[in-house]
Protein backbone atom coordinates (compact mmCIF):
# COMPACT_ATOMS: atom_id res chain seq x y z
CA UNK A 1 0.00 0.00 0.00
CA UNK A 2 1.09 3.28 -1.13
CA UNK A 3 1.94 5.70 2.02
CA UNK A 4 -0.56 8.97 2.29
CA UNK A 5 1.93 10.74 4.77
CA UNK A 6 5.70 11.98 4.48
CA UNK A 7 7.46 12.76 7.48
CA UNK A 8 9.65 15.83 7.64
CA UNK A 9 13.05 15.74 8.45
CA UNK A 10 13.32 18.13 11.84
CA UNK A 11 15.62 20.84 11.44
CA UNK A 12 16.86 23.80 12.69
CA UNK A 13 14.83 27.22 11.69
CA UNK A 14 16.78 30.60 11.53
CA UNK A 15 15.21 33.47 13.68
CA UNK A 16 14.12 36.45 11.45
CA UNK A 17 13.83 38.33 14.68
CA UNK A 18 12.19 39.01 17.90
CA UNK A 19 9.46 41.34 18.54
CA UNK A 20 7.03 42.74 21.34
CA UNK A 21 3.95 42.94 18.65
CA UNK A 22 4.09 41.01 15.13
CA UNK A 23 0.81 40.34 13.20
CA UNK A 24 -0.31 38.48 10.08
CA UNK A 25 -1.68 39.59 7.90
CA UNK A 26 -1.94 43.34 5.81
CA UNK A 27 -5.47 43.33 5.30
CA UNK A 28 -7.43 46.37 6.70
CA UNK A 29 -7.31 44.85 10.25
CA UNK A 30 -3.73 44.17 9.94
CA UNK A 31 -2.27 47.60 8.49
CA UNK A 32 -4.05 49.21 11.49
CA UNK A 33 -3.07 47.14 13.81
CA UNK A 34 0.67 47.25 13.14
CA UNK A 35 0.18 51.05 13.09
CA UNK A 36 -1.68 51.58 16.36
CA UNK A 37 0.82 49.16 18.11
CA UNK A 38 4.08 50.70 16.43
CA UNK A 39 2.18 54.08 17.61
CA UNK A 40 2.21 53.05 21.16
CA UNK A 41 5.78 52.74 21.10
CA UNK A 42 5.74 48.69 20.63
CA UNK A 43 8.50 47.37 18.22
CA UNK A 44 6.07 45.67 15.97
CA UNK A 45 6.48 43.64 12.47
CA UNK A 46 3.43 43.10 10.37
CA UNK A 47 3.56 39.66 7.68
CA UNK A 48 2.07 39.61 5.16
CA UNK A 49 1.93 37.03 1.79
CA UNK A 50 2.32 39.34 -1.10
CA UNK A 51 4.11 42.44 -1.74
CA UNK A 52 1.79 45.20 -0.77
CA UNK A 53 -1.17 45.47 1.63
CA UNK A 54 -4.74 45.91 1.50
CA UNK A 55 -6.03 42.39 1.62
CA UNK A 56 -8.95 41.29 -0.33
CA UNK A 57 -9.13 45.28 -0.76
CA UNK A 58 -6.82 44.82 -3.41
CA UNK A 59 -5.57 41.97 -3.39
CA UNK A 60 -8.59 40.81 -4.84
CA UNK A 61 -9.94 44.11 -6.25
CA UNK A 62 -12.30 44.95 -3.99
CA UNK A 63 -11.95 48.58 -4.71
CA UNK A 64 -14.74 49.88 -2.24
CA UNK A 65 -14.76 50.64 1.63
CA UNK A 66 -18.22 49.10 3.22
CA UNK A 67 -19.33 49.51 6.26
CA UNK A 68 -17.10 53.23 7.00
CA UNK A 69 -21.15 55.05 7.62
CA UNK A 70 -23.61 54.22 9.28
CA UNK A 71 -27.89 55.19 8.62
CA UNK A 72 -28.34 56.87 11.93
CA UNK A 73 -32.22 57.16 12.29
CA UNK A 74 -32.45 58.01 8.58
CA UNK A 75 -29.25 60.32 8.70
CA UNK A 76 -26.39 58.34 7.02
CA UNK A 77 -22.95 59.36 9.11
CA UNK A 78 -19.05 58.36 9.03
CA UNK A 79 -18.66 55.96 11.78
CA UNK A 80 -15.35 54.35 11.71
CA UNK A 81 -12.55 56.89 12.66
CA UNK A 82 -9.50 56.80 14.19
CA UNK A 83 -6.79 55.57 12.65
CA UNK A 84 -8.54 54.46 9.41
CA UNK A 85 -9.10 58.50 9.09
CA UNK A 86 -5.52 59.08 8.17
CA UNK A 87 -5.25 55.99 5.79
CA UNK A 88 -7.96 57.62 3.90
CA UNK A 89 -6.81 60.82 4.02
CA UNK A 90 -4.02 59.88 2.50
CA UNK A 91 -5.61 57.87 -0.17
CA UNK A 92 -7.59 61.11 -0.78
CA UNK A 93 -4.29 63.19 -1.39
CA UNK A 94 -2.96 60.44 -3.95
CA UNK A 95 -6.37 61.43 -6.08
CA UNK A 96 -7.59 57.49 -4.89
CA UNK A 97 -10.89 57.95 -3.25
CA UNK A 98 -14.23 58.46 -4.67
CA UNK A 99 -17.15 60.18 -2.92
CA UNK A 100 -19.44 58.01 -1.04
CA UNK A 101 -22.07 56.13 -2.81
CA UNK A 102 -25.74 55.04 -1.78
CA UNK A 103 -25.94 51.45 -1.89
CA UNK A 104 -29.65 50.27 -1.60
CA UNK A 105 -30.52 53.75 -1.30
CA UNK A 106 -30.10 53.33 2.37
CA UNK A 107 -26.21 52.93 3.65
CA UNK A 108 -23.05 54.31 1.93
CA UNK A 109 -19.76 53.01 0.74
CA UNK A 110 -17.08 54.43 -0.46
CA UNK A 111 -14.49 53.72 -3.53
CA UNK A 112 -11.13 53.84 -3.74
CA UNK A 113 -8.35 53.06 -6.80
CA UNK A 114 -6.19 50.47 -5.20
CA UNK A 115 -2.97 51.52 -6.38
CA UNK A 116 -3.18 54.48 -4.34
CA UNK A 117 -4.44 51.97 -1.30
CA UNK A 118 -1.34 50.20 -1.73
CA UNK A 119 0.84 53.51 -1.68
CA UNK A 120 -0.98 54.78 1.50
CA UNK A 121 -0.66 52.07 3.74
CA UNK A 122 2.75 51.88 3.15
CA UNK A 123 3.03 55.11 3.80
CA UNK A 124 1.15 55.07 7.41
CA UNK A 125 2.87 52.23 8.59
CA UNK A 126 6.51 54.11 7.86
CA UNK A 127 4.87 57.01 9.54
CA UNK A 128 5.00 54.86 12.71
CA UNK A 129 7.86 52.80 12.09
CA UNK A 130 6.05 49.12 11.38
CA UNK A 131 8.80 46.72 10.65
CA UNK A 132 7.42 45.44 7.02
CA UNK A 133 8.00 41.61 5.97
CA UNK A 134 6.42 41.00 2.30
CA UNK A 135 6.53 37.79 0.20
CA UNK A 136 6.12 35.92 3.70
CA UNK A 137 3.58 32.78 4.29
CA UNK A 138 2.95 31.85 7.52
CA UNK A 139 3.47 28.30 7.85
CA UNK A 140 3.18 27.02 11.66
CA UNK A 141 3.81 27.95 14.93
CA UNK A 142 6.04 26.73 17.82
CA UNK A 143 4.09 26.46 21.17
CA UNK A 144 5.89 27.68 24.31
CA UNK A 145 3.75 26.17 26.15
CA UNK A 146 0.01 24.89 26.23
CA UNK A 147 -1.36 28.31 26.01
CA UNK A 148 1.14 30.25 24.59
CA UNK A 149 2.98 30.89 21.28
CA UNK A 150 6.98 31.22 21.21
CA UNK A 151 7.35 32.02 17.51
CA UNK A 152 5.70 32.60 14.21
CA UNK A 153 7.14 29.91 11.07
CA UNK A 154 6.76 31.90 8.11
CA UNK A 155 8.29 30.72 3.82
CA UNK A 156 9.82 33.13 2.56
CA UNK A 157 11.85 33.11 -0.36
CA UNK A 158 15.35 32.61 1.62
CA UNK A 159 13.30 29.44 3.03
CA UNK A 160 11.47 28.78 6.54
CA UNK A 161 12.43 31.45 8.67
CA UNK A 162 10.70 31.88 12.93
CA UNK A 163 9.72 34.90 14.52
CA UNK A 164 9.57 35.61 17.87
CA UNK A 165 6.77 37.90 19.28
CA UNK A 166 5.22 38.07 23.37
CA UNK A 167 2.22 39.00 21.93
CA UNK A 168 0.54 37.77 18.37
CA UNK A 169 -2.39 39.31 16.64
CA UNK A 170 -4.12 37.05 13.62
CA UNK A 171 -5.12 38.84 11.09
CA UNK A 172 -4.73 36.54 8.27
CA UNK A 173 -8.49 36.58 7.36
CA UNK A 174 -8.22 32.33 7.97
CA UNK A 175 -7.21 32.90 11.28
CA UNK A 176 -4.50 30.53 10.53
CA UNK A 177 -2.39 31.17 13.31
CA UNK A 178 -5.26 30.66 16.11
CA UNK A 179 -6.11 27.49 14.24
CA UNK A 180 -2.50 26.78 14.62
CA UNK A 181 -2.03 27.62 18.41
CA UNK A 182 -5.00 25.31 19.00
CA UNK A 183 -7.89 27.93 19.40
CA UNK A 184 -10.83 26.57 18.48
CA UNK A 185 -12.76 27.88 15.50
CA UNK A 186 -15.98 27.43 12.77
CA UNK A 187 -16.66 27.28 9.20
CA UNK A 188 -19.71 28.42 7.67
CA UNK A 189 -23.30 28.10 8.24
CA UNK A 190 -24.77 25.30 10.55
CA UNK A 191 -23.95 22.79 7.44
CA UNK A 192 -20.18 24.06 7.40
CA UNK A 193 -20.87 26.13 4.02
CA UNK A 194 -19.07 29.45 3.63
CA UNK A 195 -20.00 32.38 2.09
CA UNK A 196 -20.03 32.47 -1.97
CA UNK A 197 -16.81 33.58 -3.41
CA UNK A 198 -16.65 36.26 -6.06
CA UNK A 199 -13.95 37.57 -8.46
CA UNK A 200 -13.83 40.99 -9.23
CA UNK A 201 -12.58 42.76 -12.60
CA UNK A 202 -12.19 46.30 -13.77
CA UNK A 203 -12.96 47.99 -17.00
CA UNK A 204 -11.57 50.71 -19.07
CA UNK A 205 -12.23 52.42 -22.33
CA UNK A 206 -15.88 53.18 -20.90
CA UNK A 207 -17.68 56.18 -22.67
CA UNK A 208 -18.39 57.91 -19.25
CA UNK A 209 -21.67 60.59 -21.05
CA UNK A 210 -23.21 57.43 -22.80
CA UNK A 211 -22.81 54.89 -19.54
CA UNK A 212 -24.48 57.55 -17.36
CA UNK A 213 -25.99 55.54 -14.46
CA UNK A 214 -25.86 52.34 -16.41
CA UNK A 215 -25.66 50.81 -12.81
CA UNK A 216 -29.62 51.77 -12.68
CA UNK A 217 -30.70 50.25 -16.37
CA UNK A 218 -28.37 46.99 -15.83
CA UNK A 219 -30.48 44.46 -14.05
CA UNK A 220 -33.35 45.39 -16.82
CA UNK A 221 -30.55 44.57 -19.54
CA UNK A 222 -29.95 41.22 -17.01
CA UNK A 223 -33.42 40.30 -17.20
CA UNK A 224 -33.89 40.93 -20.88
CA UNK A 225 -30.74 38.91 -22.11
CA UNK A 226 -32.12 36.28 -19.55
CA UNK A 227 -35.28 35.97 -21.57
CA UNK A 228 -33.92 36.12 -24.65
CA UNK A 229 -31.73 33.32 -24.07
CA UNK A 230 -28.46 35.22 -25.38
CA UNK A 231 -26.51 35.02 -21.71
CA UNK A 232 -27.03 33.60 -18.26
CA UNK A 233 -25.55 35.20 -15.00
CA UNK A 234 -24.06 33.32 -11.83
CA UNK A 235 -26.01 35.80 -9.17
CA UNK A 236 -28.87 38.42 -9.72
CA UNK A 237 -27.85 41.02 -8.23
CA UNK A 238 -24.41 42.72 -9.73
CA UNK A 239 -22.51 46.02 -9.18
CA UNK A 240 -20.92 47.93 -11.90
CA UNK A 241 -19.93 51.55 -11.09
CA UNK A 242 -17.51 53.53 -12.12
CA UNK A 243 -14.12 54.50 -10.04
CA UNK A 244 -12.54 57.97 -9.56
CA UNK A 245 -12.25 58.49 -13.69
CA UNK A 246 -15.13 58.15 -15.05
CA UNK A 247 -13.96 55.94 -17.88
CA UNK A 248 -12.72 53.28 -15.36
CA UNK A 249 -15.14 50.68 -13.56
CA UNK A 250 -15.09 47.99 -11.27
CA UNK A 251 -17.37 45.38 -11.54
CA UNK A 252 -18.74 42.60 -9.47
CA UNK A 253 -20.31 40.22 -11.52
CA UNK A 254 -19.76 36.74 -10.36
CA UNK A 255 -20.98 34.10 -7.85
CA UNK A 256 -18.15 31.24 -7.66
CA UNK A 257 -19.13 27.32 -6.51
CA UNK A 258 -18.23 23.73 -6.56
CA UNK A 259 -20.35 21.57 -9.02
CA UNK A 260 -22.83 20.50 -6.07
CA UNK A 261 -23.83 24.07 -6.21
CA UNK A 262 -22.12 24.92 -2.57
CA UNK A 263 -19.48 27.81 -1.98
CA UNK A 264 -15.87 27.50 -2.88
CA UNK A 265 -14.15 26.70 -0.22
CA UNK A 266 -11.25 29.03 0.82
CA UNK A 267 -8.63 27.12 2.56
CA UNK A 268 -9.18 24.10 0.18
CA UNK A 269 -6.36 23.74 -1.71
CA UNK A 270 -8.05 22.01 -4.88
CA UNK A 271 -11.54 24.23 -4.29
CA UNK A 272 -9.42 27.49 -4.91
CA UNK A 273 -7.51 26.36 -7.98
CA UNK A 274 -10.81 25.72 -9.45
CA UNK A 275 -12.33 29.31 -8.05
CA UNK A 276 -9.74 31.02 -9.28
CA UNK A 277 -10.59 29.72 -13.43
CA UNK A 278 -14.13 29.55 -12.92
CA UNK A 279 -14.16 33.07 -11.51
CA UNK A 280 -11.92 34.00 -14.42
CA UNK A 281 -14.14 32.43 -16.52
CA UNK A 282 -17.27 34.63 -14.78
CA UNK A 283 -15.03 37.38 -15.45
CA UNK A 284 -15.25 37.02 -18.76
CA UNK A 285 -18.60 36.36 -19.46
CA UNK A 286 -19.71 39.11 -17.45
CA UNK A 287 -17.04 41.24 -19.53
CA UNK A 288 -18.51 40.14 -22.94
CA UNK A 289 -22.12 40.81 -22.05
CA UNK A 290 -21.68 44.95 -20.71
CA UNK A 291 -19.67 45.42 -23.83
CA UNK A 292 -22.27 44.19 -26.22
CA UNK A 293 -25.65 44.72 -24.36
CA UNK A 294 -24.53 48.48 -22.04
CA UNK A 295 -24.35 52.04 -23.96
CA UNK A 296 -20.88 53.35 -23.48
CA UNK A 297 -19.34 50.23 -22.93
CA UNK A 298 -18.86 49.24 -26.20
CA UNK A 299 -14.86 49.81 -26.59
CA UNK A 300 -14.22 48.48 -22.66
CA UNK A 301 -11.79 46.27 -22.20
CA UNK A 302 -10.52 44.20 -18.81
CA UNK A 303 -8.01 46.17 -17.38
CA UNK A 304 -7.70 44.01 -14.46
CA UNK A 305 -8.21 40.99 -12.79
CA UNK A 306 -6.94 40.67 -9.53
CA UNK A 307 -4.10 38.62 -8.17
CA UNK A 308 -6.91 36.02 -6.17
CA UNK A 309 -9.95 35.00 -5.86
CA UNK A 310 -12.24 37.47 -3.32
CA UNK A 311 -12.49 35.26 -0.14
CA UNK A 312 -15.61 36.53 2.28
CA UNK A 313 -15.38 33.60 4.92
CA UNK A 314 -13.45 30.92 5.93
CA UNK A 315 -12.86 29.97 9.76
CA UNK A 316 -14.53 32.05 12.58
CA UNK A 317 -12.53 31.73 16.11
CA UNK A 318 -14.07 31.29 19.00
CA UNK A 319 -13.68 33.51 21.27
CA UNK A 320 -14.93 35.23 24.81
CA UNK A 321 -17.94 36.46 22.54
CA UNK A 322 -19.69 35.80 19.11
CA UNK A 323 -21.53 38.74 17.42
CA UNK A 324 -24.66 37.18 16.05
CA UNK A 325 -27.05 38.37 13.47
CA UNK A 326 -29.27 39.36 15.71
CA UNK A 327 -26.85 41.77 17.33
CA UNK A 328 -26.37 43.37 13.89
CA UNK A 329 -30.05 43.79 13.14
CA UNK A 330 -30.93 44.53 17.20
CA UNK A 331 -28.04 47.28 17.37
CA UNK A 332 -26.91 45.47 19.99
CA UNK A 333 -24.46 47.33 22.73
CA UNK A 334 -22.15 45.60 25.18
CA UNK A 335 -19.58 47.13 27.72
CA UNK A 336 -16.02 45.84 26.46
CA UNK A 337 -17.29 48.14 22.98
CA UNK A 338 -14.31 48.54 20.89
CA UNK A 339 -16.27 50.42 18.05
CA UNK A 340 -19.14 49.89 15.90
CA UNK A 341 -20.52 48.43 12.88
CA UNK A 342 -22.74 49.95 10.92
CA UNK A 343 -23.31 47.22 7.57
CA UNK A 344 -26.15 45.21 7.17
CA UNK A 345 -26.24 41.54 7.05
CA UNK A 346 -25.18 40.95 3.07
CA UNK A 347 -26.02 37.17 2.69
CA UNK A 348 -24.52 35.29 -0.56
CA UNK A 349 -27.26 33.01 -1.05
CA UNK A 350 -26.85 30.85 -4.29
CA UNK A 351 -27.72 32.71 -7.06
CA UNK A 352 -28.56 36.10 -5.19
CA UNK A 353 -27.24 38.58 -2.23
CA UNK A 354 -29.56 39.55 0.27
CA UNK A 355 -29.22 42.49 2.19
CA UNK A 356 -31.20 42.89 5.88
CA UNK A 357 -31.14 45.93 7.25
CA UNK A 358 -31.64 47.18 11.63
CA UNK A 359 -34.80 49.16 11.32
CA UNK A 360 -34.49 52.32 9.13
CA UNK A 361 -35.15 55.42 10.14
CA UNK A 362 -36.11 53.92 13.65
CA UNK A 363 -33.00 52.62 15.31
CA UNK A 364 -29.71 53.94 15.21
CA UNK A 365 -28.30 51.40 12.69
CA UNK A 366 -25.08 50.42 13.94
CA UNK A 367 -24.46 47.52 16.24
CA UNK A 368 -21.01 48.11 18.91
CA UNK A 369 -18.56 45.12 18.81
CA UNK A 370 -17.37 44.00 22.11
CA UNK A 371 -13.72 43.22 22.89
CA UNK A 372 -14.51 39.81 23.71
CA UNK A 373 -14.08 38.80 19.92
CA UNK A 374 -10.93 39.56 19.27
CA UNK A 375 -9.57 37.46 22.68
CA UNK A 376 -9.47 33.50 21.37
CA UNK A 377 -10.05 30.74 23.46
CA UNK A 378 -7.29 28.80 24.62
CA UNK A 379 -4.30 30.97 23.77
CA UNK A 380 -2.96 33.50 25.97
CA UNK A 381 -0.72 36.07 24.16
CA UNK A 382 -2.96 35.87 21.07
CA UNK A 383 -5.31 37.99 19.57
CA UNK A 384 -7.84 37.85 16.59
CA UNK A 385 -9.06 40.90 14.00
CA UNK A 386 -10.85 41.02 10.93
CA UNK A 387 -13.11 38.94 9.10
CA UNK A 388 -11.72 35.89 11.24
CA UNK A 389 -12.69 37.21 14.43
CA UNK A 390 -15.23 35.04 16.87
CA UNK A 391 -18.48 35.68 14.63
CA UNK A 392 -21.44 33.50 14.20
CA UNK A 393 -21.87 33.13 9.89
CA UNK A 394 -24.48 35.65 10.12
CA UNK A 395 -22.60 38.20 12.53
CA UNK A 396 -19.85 37.76 9.77
CA UNK A 397 -21.90 38.73 6.95
CA UNK A 398 -21.82 42.01 8.36
CA UNK A 399 -18.74 42.82 10.25
CA UNK A 400 -16.79 40.88 7.70
CA UNK A 401 -15.82 44.45 5.69
CA UNK A 402 -13.60 46.85 5.90
CA UNK A 403 -15.16 49.12 8.41
CA UNK A 404 -15.62 46.76 11.17
CA UNK A 405 -11.75 45.26 10.39
CA UNK A 406 -10.16 48.82 10.76
CA UNK A 407 -12.35 49.04 14.40
CA UNK A 408 -10.86 45.49 15.50
CA UNK A 409 -7.33 45.99 14.17
CA UNK A 410 -7.20 49.75 16.05
CA UNK A 411 -8.44 47.80 19.25
CA UNK A 412 -5.93 44.86 19.05
CA UNK A 413 -2.74 47.08 18.21
CA UNK A 414 -4.19 49.35 21.46
CA UNK A 415 -4.72 46.11 23.22
CA UNK A 416 -1.86 44.47 22.87
CA UNK A 417 0.03 47.63 23.57
CA UNK A 418 -1.58 48.08 26.52
CA UNK A 419 -1.39 44.55 28.07
CA UNK A 420 2.28 44.73 27.50
CA UNK A 421 2.83 48.34 29.41
CA UNK A 422 1.06 46.56 32.45
CA UNK A 423 2.69 43.16 31.97
CA UNK A 424 -0.77 41.47 31.47
CA UNK A 425 -2.13 39.00 29.21
CA UNK A 426 -4.32 40.87 26.61
CA UNK A 427 -7.68 38.89 28.33
CA UNK A 428 -7.06 40.41 31.41
CA UNK A 429 -6.33 44.34 30.22
CA UNK A 430 -8.74 46.62 31.62
CA UNK A 431 -11.10 47.27 29.06
CA UNK A 432 -12.54 50.89 30.62
CA UNK A 433 -8.66 52.03 29.56
CA UNK A 434 -8.61 50.55 26.30
CA UNK A 435 -11.93 52.18 25.81
CA UNK A 436 -10.15 55.90 26.74
CA UNK A 437 -7.00 54.60 24.22
CA UNK A 438 -9.39 54.58 21.95
CA UNK A 439 -11.26 57.66 22.54
CA UNK A 440 -7.83 59.51 22.80
CA UNK A 441 -7.74 58.13 19.43
CA UNK A 442 -10.68 59.48 17.23
CA UNK A 443 -12.02 56.65 17.69
CA UNK A 444 -15.92 56.35 17.40
CA UNK A 445 -16.08 53.30 20.25
CA UNK A 446 -20.48 53.75 20.93
CA UNK A 447 -20.25 53.85 24.03
CA UNK A 448 -20.92 56.93 26.32
CA UNK A 449 -20.43 59.05 22.89
CA UNK A 450 -22.78 61.21 21.30
CA UNK A 451 -23.12 60.12 17.83
CA UNK A 452 -22.07 63.19 16.93
CA UNK A 453 -18.95 62.94 18.14
CA UNK A 454 -16.21 63.08 16.17
CA UNK A 455 -18.20 62.36 13.11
Amino acid sequence: MRATMIEEPARQVPLYGEYEVVVLGGGPAGIVAAASAARAGRKTLLIERYGFLGGMGTAAGVTNFCGLHGNVHGEHRRLVQGMASDLLARIDRLNGLNTPHLILGKVFAQAYDTAAYKIAADQLLASHKVHILFHALGAGVVMGDDRRVDALLVETKGGRQAVRSEIFIDCSGDGDLAVWAGAPFEIGDEQGHPLYPSMMLRLNGIDPGKAGEAWRTIPQLMEKALAAGTHTFPRKSAIVRPQKSGIEWRVNFTQVAREDGHAINGIEPDDLTRGEIEGRKQALAAFEFLRSTVPGFEKSYIVDLPPQLGIRETRRIEGGYQLSGEDVLGCASFEDSIGVNGWPIEAHVPGDVVFTFPPIPESRGYNELPYRMLVPQGVDNLLVAGRCASMTHEGQSAARVSGACFVMGEAAGSAAALALSGNRIPRDIPIEKLQETLKQQGAFIGRDQAVSEGL
